[in-house]
C-alpha cells in the first residue's frame, strides 16, 4: 500500500509516498524508515524499489523527492544542495514523529549512492535516527573534487566568474548529471561500463521516470565541491551501521567510500558485498536488490 503525502519544509512542501505493509492497521506502531535516493533520482525509481520490499518485510517506508527537484517545491530547480538534502531527511522524520501507527523513537535512514553520503551526513547530528543502512554510498565532495581536471580551486574560481556573468545575464544554467542518451556518452568518449549502465537506467525505458529531469543548476557545484558527507562521522555518528556494496569495482567510487564510511563509523555491525552486481545493477536488478533487501531487513528488525 502507498500513501501519496506531502511533507511541510518551511515554504516549500517535499513530495513523499509511504509504502506501508499489507495489514498495517492491525500491527501496532510500526518502525520505519526514511529512504535518501541518489543523486538526479526521484521517489518513484530506485527509493520506489527499496521502499516497496522493506515494507513487504514488515516496516513502513517513506520515500521522497528532495527540495528543488521532482515533484517537491522549491526554487530554483533542479539545485543539488547536500546541506538541503540532509535537512530534507530530518523534515521527512519530523512527518513521521506525527504520523499515526508510525512508532515515533524506532525510525531508521536508508541511503543509496549519494543519498547514503547525505544520510550519513544527518544521522551525525539527527540522532531520532536510531540505525543507518547504505547501499553503494557515495561521498560527493570526494567524486565532486576527484572530477576537476585542474584541481577543485581552479573549478571553484571558475564558477565564480560563471556566477557573476549569471547574475549579470539574469539567467541560471544547467548541465547534464548525464549525457542523454548512448549516443551521445559514445560521442563524448564515454564508454565504460558504469556510464553505460547509469544512462541505461535513467534514460531508457529500464528506468526513466517523466520527473527525473537529468539537468542539474550549476551554481550548486560549489557546494558540492566543499561537501564532506563523512565528517565528524567517527565521532559523532553512533548509530549502528549496515553497508552494502556492489561486488564489481568500477568508476563510481562507491566501493571506495563504502569502505571509509565502514572504517571510520564507530558502530559497524554489518557489511554485506554483492558479488557481481555492478552500481547501477544494484538500483533495480531483483536478485541484487532482493539480497541487499533481506539483509537490511534484519538488520532493522535488531536495530529498530
Amino acid at each position: 500500500m502507498i500513501r501519496h503525502i506531502t511533507i511541510p519544509r518551511g515554504p516549500v512542501e517535499l513530495s513523499a509516498d509511504l509504502h506501508l505493509p499489507v495489514g498495517f492497521e492491525d500491527a501496532g506502531p510500526l518502525p520505519a524508515v526514511v529512504l535518501s535516493t541518489p543523486g538526479s533520482s526521484v521517489k518513484e525509481q530506485i527509493g520506489a524499489n527499496y521502499a516497496s520490499r522493506l515494507a513487504a518485510k514488515g516496516l513502513a517506508a517513506l520515500v521522497f523527492d528532495p527540495a528543488h527537484q521532482g515533484q517537491s517545491g522549491g526554487e530554483p530547480r533542479d539545485l543539488e544542495d547536500p546541506y538541503r538534502r540532509g535537512e530534507d531527511i530530518s523534515y521527512a522524520i519530523d512527518a513521521l514523529n506525527t504520523t499515526a501507527g508510525i512508532d515515533p523513537h524506532r525510525i531508521g535512514v536508508l541511503g543509496i549512492c549519494a543519498g547514503g553520503g547525505y544520510a550519513v551526513h544527518t544521522a551525525r547530528t539527527d540522532h531520532r535516527i536510531k540505525a543507518v543502512g547504505t547501499v553503494v554510498p557515495g561521498n560527493m565532495g570526494n567524486s565532486f573534487r576527484s572530477f576537476q581536471p585542474d584541481g577543485p580551486v581552479a573549478a571553484l574560481d571558475a564558477m565564480a566568474i560563471a556566477r557573476v556573468q549569471e547574475n549579470r545575464a539574469g539567467v541560471m544554467t544547467r548541465q547534464n548529471w548525464l549525457p542523454d542518451t548512448l549516443e551521445d556518452a559514445a560521442a563524448a568518449g564515454l564508454t565504460d561500463v558504469d556510464t553505460t549502465d547509469a544512462i541505461t537506467f535513467y534514460r531508457t525505458e529500464r528506468g526513466r521516470n517523466e520527473h527525473s529531469t537529468n539537468r542539474r543548476l550549476s551554481r550548486g557545484d560549489s557546494l558540492l565541491l566543499g561537501y564532506d558527507a563523512f565528517h565528524l562521522v567517527d565521532e559523532l555518528m553512533t548509530q549502528p551501521l549496515q553497508v552494502v556494496l556492489a561486488g564489481r569495482i568500477g568508476n563510481t567510487g562507491s566501493y571506495e567510500a563504502g569502505m571509509q564510511l565502514w572504517k571510520l563509523a564507530p558502530n559497524p555491525v554489518d557489511l554485506l558485498v554483492v558479488e557481481g552486481a555492478g552500481h547501477y545493477e544494484m538500483y533495480d536488478v531483483p536478485e541484487y536488490v532482493d539480497a541487499a533487501v533481506d539483509r537490511l531487513a534484519s538488520f532493522y528488525a535488531e536495530y529498530l
